[in-house]
C-alpha cells in the first residue's frame, strides 16, 4: 500500500515503485494499492483508489486531471470547480478531525485489502510512506486479520523540536497528535518496521522499548538507495566552460533555502570581482522560497540565480520528467545538498542525495546534526558545511571557485547506493515473517 505509487518525480513514489523489480525477481507477487494520482502499472494487479474524504479528494483529483489533460483550461476549470464545491466540506473535516489531506485514503484502503486478505489472496500486509494513511490502513488490516504486516517509515512519524526534545510531550497539533499515536501502535502491531536513517531508528527506540526486544516489532535501518536513473550516461565526462554552474533539485522552504548560497556569494564577489560574471546557481523542482526572493531582490541576483521550476515529460522527445533531471544533474559543475535548519534533519537523509551519487558530479552537502550523511559525503569525496557556519559555508563556497577557477573540483568516488541493496537487507530481515 503506497499512496503516491508511481508518480513521476516524486520521492516518496521512487523509493517503492524502484523497489518492484527486485521484488518481483525474488519471487513475489505484488497486488498495489494506491491513489488515482500515478501511472497504472501493468505488471500485476495495481487497483488505484480515490480517498473518501474531501480534502483528500480534491488532492487526488487535481493529479489525475493533470495526468490525463495537462494543467490548461480544462485543468484549471474542472479543479477550481471542484475546489469550489468542496471548501465547505473540506472546512468541516479540517475542524472535525484537523489530520493532513490524504489520512482518508486510509479507509478504501481498507476496504478493499480486507476483501482481498478474506478471499486468501493475501499473505501479508506492506505499508510505504510518504502519506500515512497507508500505514493506518495497514494497521486496520493488521488488527482485524491477524496477518503478518512490514511497516516502511520515509519521514520520521514524530517530529522533534531541539536536541533535547525525545518526541515525548503531546503535540498541540491534532495532526502531530495522530502521528504520535501512529508509531506507537505501528511499533506495537507490526512485525518488522524500518527507518532510513539511524538518527530516526535511534529516536523511536528512545520512544517505543518494544522494539529493542526480540519478542515484539524488529525495528532496523535500511539505506533505501536509488536506481541509476533512466538517460544516466555514466560514462559521461564533465567539461569546464565559461560558467561555474551550482545546481540545486528539489523543493526549498525557509529551512533550506538558497538563500545561504547567495549570501555566501556577496563576500565572494568582494573578494574576487571576476566570479560576478561566472557563478550561475539553478534551481530545478519548486519555486524559490521567499528567502531566496528577497536575498535575489536584496543583492540584485537576479542574473545569478535561474529558476527553471518542475521539468515535466516532454512530449516532443518522450523523457519523463526524471530523465529530464539527470541530464541537468550531469551538465552542472557542482551538486547542491541542502539539509534543512530543523532538528528533524537528525533523523533524515534527503532522498536526491541518493540520485546526486550515480551522476558522478561532486556535491556540496550543508548539513545540520547528522553524523550519517556527513561521513557518507566525505567518504565519497564531497564538499561539506555545517548549516549556520556562515564563515565555513563562505570558505567552502570559495574553495569551490578556486577548484572550478584551476579545474580541479573533486573527483567524487564512485560509490552509488542502488536500491538492490535495500530490498537484499529487507528480505534477509522478514524472511521468517
Amino acid at each position: 500500500m503506497s499512496h503516491g505509487f508511481n508518480m513521476d518525480g516524486r520521492a516518496a513514489s521512487q523509493t517503492i515503485t524502484d523497489k518492484i523489480p527486485y521484488l518481483l525477481d525474488a519471487g513475489i507477487e505484488p497486488v498495489v494499492f494506491s491513489a488515482i494520482t500515478g501511472n497504472k502499472d501493468v505488471r500485476f494487479p495495481h487497483k488505484q483508489f480515490l480517498a473518501w474524504g474531501p480534502a483528500a479528494f480534491r488532492f487526488d483529483f487535481r493529479h489525475w486531471i493533470a495526468n490525463q489533460y495537462g494543467r490548461g483550461l480544462v485543468y484549471k476549470f474542472l479543479t477550481r470547480s471542484v475546489s469550489i464545491l468542496l471548501a465547505p466540506f473540506i472546512g468541516l473535516e479540517k475542524f472535525i478531525l484537523g489530520y493532513s489531506s490524504q489520512w482518508s485514503w486510509a479507509m478504501p484502503a481498507f476496504v478493499y485489502g480486507y476483501q482481498l486478505i478474506r478471499a486468501g489472496k493475501v499473505d501479508f500486509i506492506y505499508s510505504t510512506g510518504g502519506a500515512w494513511s497507508a500505514h493506518l490502513a495497514g494497521l486496520w488490516l493488521k488488527r482485524k486479520t491477524g496477518l503478518p504486516w512490514i511497516a516502511e517509515i520515509h519521514d520520521p512519524l514524530v517530529i522533534r523540536k531541539d536536541a533535547n526534545d525525545l518526541g515525548f510531550t503531546k503535540p498541540k497539533s491534532r495532526d502531530a497528535q495522530f502521528r504520535q499515536y501512529l508509531e506507537k501502535q505501528i511499533c506495537k502491531y507490526a512485525d518488522h518496521v524500518w527507518w532510513f536513517t539511524d538518527g530516526a531508528l535511534h529516536y523511536a527506540k528512545v520512544r517505543n522499548n518494544n522494539l529493542n526486544t526480540l519478542n515484539n516489532a524488529h525495528g532496523f535501518m535500511v539505506l533505501p538507495g536509488a536506481e541509476p536513473p533512466g538517460g544516466l550516461n555514466a560514462n559521461q565526462a564533465h567539461a569546464y566552460s565559461d560558467k561555474l554552474n551550482l545546481c540545486h533539485f528539489g523543493s526549498l522552504a525557509k529551512d533550506r533555502s538558497l538563500s545561504t548560497i547567495l549570501n555566501a556569494l556577496l563576500p565572494l564577489f568582494n573578494k574576487y570581482p571576476e566570479a560576478r560574471e561566472c557563478i550561475r546557481v539553478h534551481a530545478y523542482g519548486a519555486p524559490l522560497d521567499s528567502l531566496t526572493e528577497e536575498a535575489i531582490k536584496t543583492y540584485g541576483f537576479e542574473d545569478v540565480l535561474l529558476a527553471h521550476g518542475r521539468l515535466e515529460r516532454d512530449l516532443a522527445s518522450g523523457k519523463s520528467g526524471r530523465e529530464r533531471v539527470v541530464e541537468k544533474m550531469q551538465e552542472a559543475d557542482v551538486l547542491i545538498l541542502l539539509h534543512g535548519n530543523d532538528e528533524w534533519c537528525a533523523e533524515y537523509i534527503p532522498s536526491k542525495f541518493y540520485e546526486y551519487l550515480w551522476t558522478g558530479r561532486p556535491i556540496w552537502g550543508i548539513t545540520h546534526r547528522n553524523p550519517q550523511l556527513d561521513q557518507m559525503l566525505l567518504d565519497r569525496g564531497a564538499y561539506l558545511s555545517p548549516e549556520g557556519d556562515v564563515e565555513k559555508v563562505s570558505a567552502a563556497l570559495e574553495r569551490i571557485w578556486l577548484d572550478w577557477r584551476n579545474q580541479q573540483l573533486i573527483e567524487p568516488a564512485w560509490k552509488p547506493i542502488g536500491v538492490d541493496q535495500a530490498v537484499n537487507d529487507i528480505l534477509s530481515h522478514i524472511q521468517y515473517c
